[in-house]
């Protein structure tokens, strides 16, 4: 059993300068990458609100403040720290709960080359660890009145603990009753449109006037609720998000002819005729598009609405046995403040045992093999499981994820 390649900074004090005082910073710990020296602290110096990263060049002998990007995690009395493949640092928080125990530090990930080349800035970044995984979100489109909107509305029915929403943002006011968050996320138009220049959203439109998107945070949030996204956009929304790193289900829902989706909008009377004749030139647009471009994976003939939904549940693997196959995490793994951490190949062992009750001993152990994601969103696919020191094995039966 080795130990993790994370030291107090104190014990690497020929790696420091002298003027170091790592006895007034007991919550340190450092990461050696090559010439270079992560120090990750407990406490932001600067904010206070935050986990603070500080990098010491070896070779040039000076400390560098980087470009910390990411949602970054909150103080803690106490983590651990383990260097993962050269370009990744996972910290452990003590005394936290599933949600907040497992970070990722990205040191050396493309996205972090590729800021650093666009900001010509050192840049590291933190990544959420999120246990388990989610199933793929799913994008459905289709012309307008298609019936796409009642296949989504069955789904969400039928399985109502298995799907959710993603919520847009838009630059349009509330109109009334409408609540920030619920409804849309209402955002200012200049913050809207540099968060697209950075990349924060899978897909935009300009709709009389006032831009409308989906941010990969808000796709991620739904994950994060243990729930699969839809994701009801048009054809070039959905082509924006294949162009993005979000890997998702594209379904494309058709009429069964163009002169039935004429009938159907005619049917719903609640248009004039100039509003249906603009909705049918968009439907002949997008029905040319969605066949004919590569972009969907499945393509829902709608002639019969019980018939397509049954297709729609197969192709996403639904069946009755799993309605209630939404996956639940314990609030907290009774992860003690202080803890000790050590890596065997792909496993992560979290020892949380105590000088007074060390027969009584939690371990747990990270399953880190099956790692997906990172910055900008999640770091997604850690499965965790008890270990029973008494009984020299892993117990997989309590597995936690």
């Amino acid at each position: 059993m080795g130990e993790t390649p994370a030291f107090f900074a104190d014990n690497l004090l020929g790696d420091f300068p002298k003027k170091v005082d790592s006895k007034s910073k007991a919550n340190e710990t450092a990461i050696v990458v090559g010439s270079k020296i992560y120090v990750i602290n407990g406490v932001d110096p600067e904010s206070g609100s935050t986990i603070g990263v500080r990098i010491f060049d070896k070779t040039s002998g000076e400390w560098i403040n980087p470009i910390v990007l990411g949602t970054k995690p909150e103080p803690s009395k106490h983590h651990s720290a383990v260097l993962l493949n050269d370009d990744r640092v996972l910290v452990v928080r003590g005394n936290s709960t599933f949600s907040e125990c497992f970070w990722f530090l990205e040191v050396g990930t493309p996205f972090v080359s590729e800021q650093e080349n666009t900001l010509g800035n050192e840049v590291v970044a933190w990544s959420k660890g999120v246990l388990g995984n989610v199933e793929k979100p799913i994008v459905i489109s289709g012309p307008s009145g298609v019936g796409k909107g009642t296949l989504i509305s069955k789904l969400m029915k039928e399985f109502p603990s298995m799907f959710g929403f993603s919520v847009s943002h838009t630059t349009r006011a509330p109109r009334e009753k409408e609540q920030n968050g619920i409804h849309y996320h209402f955002t200012d138009r200049t913050v809207m449109e540099r968060e697209i220049k950075d990349g924060k959203f899978l897909e935009f439109a300009s709709v009389h006037g006032n831009l409308y998107g989906t941010s990969v945070e808000a796709v991620k949030v739904v994950a994060d609720a243990g729930k699969r996204c839809i994701l009801d956009i048009d054809v070039q929304g959905a082509r924006s998000v294949k162009a993005s790193t979000l890997d998702a289900i594209f379904i494309f829902v058709s009429p069964p002819s163009f002169e039935e989706l004429e009938k159907r909008l005619r049917a719903r009377a609640t248009e004039t005729e100039e509003q249906i004749q603009k909705r049918l030139r968009n439907a002949r647009a997008e029905l040319e598009q969605g066949k004919s471009s590569g972009l969907f994976y499945h393509i829902l003939v709608n002639d019969d609405l019980e018939t397509c939904y049954e297709k729609l549940k197969n192709i996403l693997c639904l069946s009755e046995d799993v309605k209630s196959a939404r996956k639940t995490f314990p609030e907290s793994i009774d992860l003690s403040i202080e803890h000790s951490v050590s890596k065997i190949d792909q496993n992560l062992l979290i020892n949380c045992s105590t000088a007074e009750h060390e027969k009584a001993s939690n371990v747990y152990v990270l399953d880190l093999s099956l790692l997906k994601g990172g910055a900008p969103g999640r770091t997604r696919g850690l499965n965790m499981y008890a270990n029973n020191p008494l009984a020299g094995d892993v117990n997989r039966d309590n597995q936690l994820s």
